[in-house]
């Protein structure tokens, strides 16, 4: 989506937007090795990190966080470098605060557990389950992990289906998975 489609969009959809008004929502994205990863970033953090199109994930943002949405480099580009670094091999441990609004329940609790598992290294839907109290939940970690909205900064590829298996079920898709855990050098250990 074009600077100029995004204007656009942000006129039917958020009539109180003014492109110098700093917006509720900062909205945006940044292309990386693993494709194009959708971001929104509000006054507390980022709340997405997503691989899917622009536009549901705007339907989204301005459903269940807010109508004010618009491009905000301030806040933007600050995600994006660390992005960047992260994918060039220089950052292990992103700064960026993130925002988990749009998690509640069992997958809050599961999505932050994932800020636990360090650079490099792996657990399974086995272990994160067995950590929360809830040993027979691992299709229920799975769909959690799945529905991450903060992929890659908030490490949801870290986790695997078993020793040896990455699984399948990433948000971005197998191949983004295995790119993830080789650029961090954990494919290996699998």
């Amino acid at each position: 989506m074009s600077t100029e489609d995004l204007e656009a969009l942000l006129r039917v959809t958020a009539p109180g937007y003014v492109g110098e008004s700093p917006p509720e929502v900062a909205f945006g994205h940044v292309d990386a090795p693993v494709g194009r990863l959708t971001l929104a970033v509000t006054g507390r953090g980022v709340a997405i990190c997503s691989y899917d199109d622009e536009h549901a994930v705007f339907e989204r943002v301005s459903r269940a966080i807010g109508s004010f949405i618009g491009p905000d480099p301030r806040r933007l580009d600050p995600v994006r470098r660390e992005l960047d670094a992260y994918f060039a091999g220089r950052l292990r441990t992103f700064s960026t605060p993130v925002d988990l609004q749009l998690v509640t329940g069992f997958s809050r609790t599961v999505v932050r557990m994932m800020l636990a598992v360090p650079y490099g290294q792996v657990t399974t839907y086995q272990e994160i389950a067995q950590r929360i109290g809830r040993p027979q939940a691992l299709r229920a970690v799975a769909n959690a992990l799945a529905g991450n909205p903060v992929c890659v900064i908030v490490p949801c590829h870290r986790a695997v289906e078993s020793p040896g298996s990455p699984g399948s079920a990433y948000a971005g898709g197998p191949a983004a998975k295995e790119h993830l855990l080789r650029l961090e050098g954990a494919l290996s250990s699998l």
